[in-house]
């Protein structure tokens, strides 16, 4: 057996606080598959360079990002595999800015690091498990999240990175039971990872707050109560791909609270029920979420609200149509709202928030395209607008060149970074 796959049980064993496995029962233990030898492990990942100028006023440097992120997965046995995948970033922006951005932001910023993935998977009859650090996406559409509520996010840099790096995995246990149409899934999180949002004073910071101010991070402590856990059920029917699901939890985004002359984050117990819908047209792809969340507090001006906050249920939806045109071109537009329950005069949202999001995509040769992403509020027409250009040099490397572009009323989701327009390259190597 390969040394990882003597490491694993090993490892798992001790976590477990059991006595280490021999080394010949860890091979007993992984084979599954009787004689048959398991498949050698490999190695993949990839080195990725990103380079970001913000220049509307005080132009620095915000990003000179060096990545690696470096995995390995492979089969322990007839019916079990796993995969363990790690990421490093090294950002020289925040020590050459070091006059533009507070002390708390560039030692939060400038270096980091994370296991991204670290599980197993094993099967038992219909049913398949997946145990440890792993990615749980219950939906997903362009630009914005709605569905997708299990998965934690590094927003640090708003929601300008890829989906897939920027959502941040959960340790948890899984399992998936297949029957004809229906996928049944059950879903236990003892440890839950929770948004990353920075410090203030960093550029994307989600808080308007003046200027030197201090906010506490309180993160809920490690108890039975603070564990999340949710189910979903799926099911194709007449070719349209439906779903539903519960998920109680920590909010996995933070809250602000206001304990007198101090500023506190907290994460609500809160709990969501949603579905998500897809349906192949022939000519386009149809698409919508929606989500109910019970328990999560929101910021108002009125001043006998108990930490400065309401209350209020909300309805989450978003519909989207997809339409590619000959191979060539690719169009997505959606409509977006959030509905609050409870609305009083006092909060600075309106009792419906709708939006808007417009994607146009134009294949201009096998290896060379652009996109245009345009991300709207109807209620205070503050925008996002995302044009790119993305070049597959090939099979191993890729440039994007591209900029992010915000406006409209500063009291907006987007117009608050009016002043964060940017310019970015990356370059990204895969092996």
């Amino acid at each position: 057996m390969p040394p990882i796959q003597r490491l694993l049980p090993m490892l798992f064993a001790a976590a477990c606080g059991a006595p280490a496995l021999a080394a010949d029962a860890a091979d007993d233990l992984f084979n599954l598959g009787g004689d048959a030898a398991p498949e050698r492990s490999r190695i993949s990942g990839y080195a990725e360079f990103g380079g970001a100028y913000t220049w509307p006023r005080d132009g620095h440097w915000s990003k000179l990002r060096a990545r690696v992120e470096l995995g390995s997965s492979g089969q322990l046995g007839e019916r079990m595999r796993y995969k363990l995948s790690a990421r490093a970033d090294v950002d020289g922006a925040f020590d050459l800015e070091n006059h533009y951005y507070p002390g708390a932001v560039r030692r939060n910023q400038r270096a980091d690091w994370m296991i991204r993935e670290a599980y197993v998977d094993f099967g038992a009859g219909e049913w398949e498990f997946r145990l440890g650090r792993q990615h749980v996406v219950w939906g997903e559409m362009v630009g914005l999240f709605f569905a997708d509520v299990v998965s934690a996010r590094d927003l640090r840099e708003f929601y300008l990175p890829e989906f897939e790096a920027l959502r941040t995995p959960q340790w948890a246990a899984r399992a998936e039971y297949f029957a004809g149409e229906t996928h049944f899934e059950l879903l236990w999180i003892p440890a839950p990872s929770y948004d990353e949002i920075g410090k203030p004073g960093a550029d994307f910071y989600p808080f308007a707050l003046p200027a030197g101010t201090r906010v506490k991070e309180r993160k809920p402590s490690a108890e039975l109560s603070n564990t999340n856990w949710g189910a979903r059920v799926s099911r194709l029917i007449d070719g349209w791909d439906l779903s539903a699901f519960h998920y109680q939890s920590r909010d996995i985004s933070p809250t602000l609270y206001r304990l007198g002359a101090r500023l506190e984050t907290r994460h609500d117990r809160i709990r969501q029920t949603g579905l998500t819908f897809s349906k192949d047209l022939g000519v386009a792809v149809l698409k919508g979420e929606a989500v109910h969340t019970h328990g999560r507090g929101f910021l108002t001006g009125d001043p006998a609200a108990r930490f400065g906050l309401k209350r209020s249920d909300t309805v989450d939806y978003v519909l989207g149509l997809d339409v590619p045109v000959q191979d060539v071109w690719r169009f997505n537009v959606q409509y977006y709202a959030r509905v609050f329950d409870d609305h009083d005069r006092w909060m600075p949202n309106e009792r419906h928030e709708r939006g808007m999001t417009f994607l146009v995509n134009r294949k201009l040769r096998d290896d060379l395209e652009f996109e245009v992403l345009y991300v709207s509020s109807l209620e205070r027409s503050d925008y996002m607008l995302r044009p790119k250009l993305v070049w597959r040099i090939d099979a191993d490397w890729r440039a994007q060149f591209g900029a992010d572009v915000f406006g409209g009323r500063t009291d907006g989701i987007f117009g608050r970074y009016g002043q964060r327009d940017r310019v970015y390259v990356e370059l990204r190597r895969w092996f």
